[in-house]
C-alpha cells in the first residue's frame, strides 16, 4: 500500500524518528503503525548493540530541584552535534523530570520508569536508533536537605552542581556556593569528609616529594661548590647535548655523576625525620584547604573562605551535601 505524508508525520511524532526512517518502516510494515514502531525500535536496539564499544563522551547534563530534593542526570552520546539537538535535550529533560517526580535514588530506578509507552531505558535505546550513535544514561546524583540549589554552568548542559543546606538559603548565596563547587571542584565539605585513605595517600606522596627535594637541594649545592652548573647535568640527555655544545667537559660529567651518586645516597640516609614529617603535614594542610569546600577561598571574594561567607550570612547555615558532574576530563 502507498504510504502518505500524513502517516509519515504521525509516526514521526510518535517515535521522533527521521522522515525517511518512518517512511521505510511504514512501507515495510505495509502501513501497520504498531509494526512500524517495532521496526524502528529494533533498529535502535541494533544500533545500540553495534556501537556498544564506542565512547560516549559528549551529551547533555541537566539538574533540577523540588526544594528539598535535587537531581543531576546526564544523557551521553558520541558527538556534540547530537548533544545539541533539541529532541535529545528534551529527552534528557523528560527523564530528569520523571526522576525528580518519583524521587528516584538510583539510576536503575530511573531506567525502569515509564516514559510514554516504554521504559526510560527503552526510550534511550530508541533514540540511539534514530541518531545512529551510542547513548547511555550516566551521572545520576541526588542530594536532600531543608533547601537545595542547582546550577548549570553557563547553561551549556555540560557541567552541573547541586547543593543541599540545613535551612532555607538566600537564592543568590545558594547559587554562589553552587558556582564555587563548579569552579573549584571540592571533594568534601570539610576535613572530616575526606576519606582517610585519601589523606594517607597525600601524606605518603608529600613525604616522598619532600625527601626528593631535600636530596636535590643537597646535590645542587655540592655541584655548585665543585664549579658545575646543576642545570647542565640534570639528566643524561642534557649531559650529552651540553658536552656536544662545549659547555661542559667529559671530566665535568664524570665528576658530576660521582657527586650526584655520593651526595644523594648520603643525604637520603641522614634526612631529619621530624622535619620531613612537618613539611609533609604542611602540604597535607594545603591540600585540604584546596579540596574542602568550606576551606576554599571564595570565588567571589578571595579574602574570605566559603566558611566565612556562610557564617557572615547566617551563623546557623550549613552545607549538608553537594554533588558535581561534568562531561569534561579534568
Amino acid at each position: 500500500m502507498a504510504v502518505t505524508m500524513a502517516d509519515i508525520t504521525k509516526l514521526r511524532k510518535m517515535t521522533g524518528a527521521g522522515m525517511m526512517d518512518c517512511k521505510n518502516a511504514l512501507t515495510t510494515a505495509e502501513g501497520d503503525f504498531d509494526k512500524a514502531m517495532k521496526i524502528i525500535r529494533e533498529k535502535g536496539q541494533a544500533v545500540a548493540a553495534k556501537r556498544s564499544d564506542r565512547e560516549a563522551s559528549e551529551g547533555c547534563v541537566l539538574a533540577k530541584t523540588t526544594g528539598d530534593f535535587a537531581v543531576i542526570i546526564a544523557l551521553k552520546c558520541e558527538t556534540d552535534f547530537v548533544a545539541q539537538n533539541a529532541d535529545f535535550v528534551k529527552l534528557t529533560q523528560d527523564i530528569l523530570d520523571l526522576a525528580v517526580a518519583n524521587r528516584c535514588k538510583t539510576l536503575d530506578e530511573v531506567k525502569a520508569l515509564q516514559l510514554g509507552d516504554v521504559t526510560v531505558a527503552q526510550a534511550v535505546t530508541d533514540r540511539s536508533g534514530i541518531t545512529g550513535e551510542k547513548m547511555e544514561l550516566d551521572g545520576y546524583l541526588t542530594v536532600q536537605g531543608a533547601d537545595t540549589v542547582v546550577y548549570n554552568h553557563m547553561n551549556r548542559n555540560g557541567l552541573c552542581t547541586i547543593v543541599a543546606f540545613n535551612k532555607k538559603v538566600d537564592e543568590q548565596l545558594g547559587k554562589q556556593v553552587a558556582m564555587q563547587i563548579a569552579a573549584m571542584n571540592p571533594i568534601a565539605i570539610d576535613e572530616d569528609g575526606v576519606p582517610e585513605d585519601v589523606k594517607q595517600k597525600e601524606i605518603e606522596v608529600a613525604i616522598e616529594k619532600t625527601k626528593a627535594e631535600q636530596v636535590q637541594k643537597a646535590v645542587e649545592a655540592a655541584l655548585k661548590k665543585a664549579g658545575i652548573n646543576p642545570a647542565h647535568v640534570d639528566s643524561e640527555e642534557h649531559m650529552e647535548s651540553n658536552m656536544a655544545k662545549g659547555w661542559i667537559t667529559a671530566e665535568d660529567v664524570a665528576k658530576a655523576k660521582e657527586i650526584i651518586a655520593t651526595v644523594s645516597a648520603e643525604k637520603a640516609a641522614h634526612l631529619p625525620e621530624q622535619m620531613i614529617q612537618n613539611i609533609a603535614k604542611g602540604r597535607l594542610g594545603k591540600f585540604l584547604k584546596e579540596v574542602c569546600l568550606l576551606n576554599q577561598e571564595d570565588v567571589m571574594d578571595a579574602k574570605k573562605t566559603v566558611r566565612e561567607v556562610l557564617k557572615e550570612a547566617d551563623p546557623e547555615l550549613k552545607v549538608v551535601d553537594f554533588k558535581r558532574f561534568t562531561l569534561r576530563a579534568e
